[in-house]
């Protein structure tokens, strides 16, 4: 997964998932710009297996975090590349919540529930996936909104292997952790992680995991 190479950095001309943008706006009378992403919303499910006790996870690679943890240089054709001897891909690993963005015809519970069998391996009810709330992401450049779910599985629930799909370009590895390790993870900084990931996780522990 973490086996990156041959990195190049060339312009977005178009793309189907993002559209970079600028707005200009008169604010109080005085005229501004912004340049701003409109892209898809999306949906993240914290998962939690009861029947053993852990939270269930997904890793992958994000070429994003990639990019912020690492610095481009320009070879002798002006492209910009990354040395990826001196920059590991394992820089650009995550840990995140099960989640996917709003790009199909299904509201976004159904949408949760085909992203669990997807990524996790799990086949739940669909009146088994909880809205916790929704919030904006990336206020300075996307705005989009993330709607937030909960999902209590069993090991009987457990109908795959998960993954994402390989059609789609995805590669996930799926990764449990106990309530002590999720405690823990809110505050280890060495770990690349989401803000959802770290509020789904309060909230668990807020409500669901009190002692």
């Amino acid at each position: 997964m973490d086996v990156i190479s041959d990195v190049k950095l060339v312009p977005c001309i178009e793309s189907k998932y993002i559209h970079p943008i600028r707005m200009h706006y008169k604010q109080n009378n005085e005229q501004k710009a912004w340049d701003l992403i409109k892209e898809y919303d999306d949906i993240a499910i914290l998962v939690f297996n009861s029947t053993r006790q852990v939270f269930v996870f997904v890793k992958q690679f994000r070429p994003a975090v990639y990019l912020n943890n690492c610095v481009s240089s320009k070879d002798d054709s002006e492209a910009e590349t990354v040395d990826t001897e001196k920059y590991p891909g394992e820089l650009g690993l995550t840990i995140e919540l099960c989640a996917g963005i709003m790009d199909k015809n299904h509201s976004p519970q159904e949408m949760a529930q085909m992203e669990l069998l997807e990524e996790c391996g799990y086949k739940v009810p669909i009146d088994s996936i909880k809205k916790i709330t929704s919030f904006r992401a990336g206020v300075g450049t996307t705005g989009s909104k993330q709607i937030l779910y909960y999902a209590d599985v069993t090991d009987d629930m457990r109908v795959g292997t998960g993954g994402g799909l390989a059609e789609e370009g995805e590669l996930i590895e799926v990764v449990e952790m106990d309530i002590e390790q999720g405690r823990k993870l809110i505050y280890d900084e060495t770990v690349n992680r989401p803000c959802g990931l770290l509020f789904g996780l309060q909230w668990f522990f807020d409500v669901i995991w009190k002692q």
